[in-house]
């Protein structure tokens, strides 16, 4: 197994950062739900009730950390989780413990995401 380099280490910092923060972490969950359509602005801001200023955002610092995506329909926003990035950030967070040293079982995550 390969050591990650300073700067994938780094980025991965930024993106836990990036979610470290309830609003945050709700936007993530709730773009996961509705993955991979993703949802529009407004509705996510309803759903969570964050006003569109403080949403705005929210979504700009996941947009620019990579864990979410974006795109436009006529004049509306749709955003939807990064399911690679995430997948990236978990396996860094899981490689270590489930290979060498074995403290979290590679069968409990699986469980985890049925």
């Amino acid at each position: 197994m390969t050591k990650p380099s300073e700067e994938a280490v780094a980025r991965f910092a930024d993106m836990f950062s990036a979610m470290g923060t309830a609003p945050r972490l709700r936007i993530m969950r709730a773009l996961l739900s509705a993955h991979p359509d993703g949802l529009v602005v407004g509705d996510i801001g309803n759903e969570l009730d964050i006003a569109p200023s403080t949403l705005s955002h929210h979504l700009d610092k996941l947009k620019n950390e990579g864990l979410v995506k974006v795109r436009r329909e006529g004049t509306y926003l749709w955003y939807s989780a990064n399911a690679e990035a995430l997948q990236e950030v978990l396996g860094f967070l899981y490689a270590e413990c489930c290979t060498r040293n074995k403290a979290v079982e590679p069968q409990a995550i699986v469980r985890l995401c049925r």
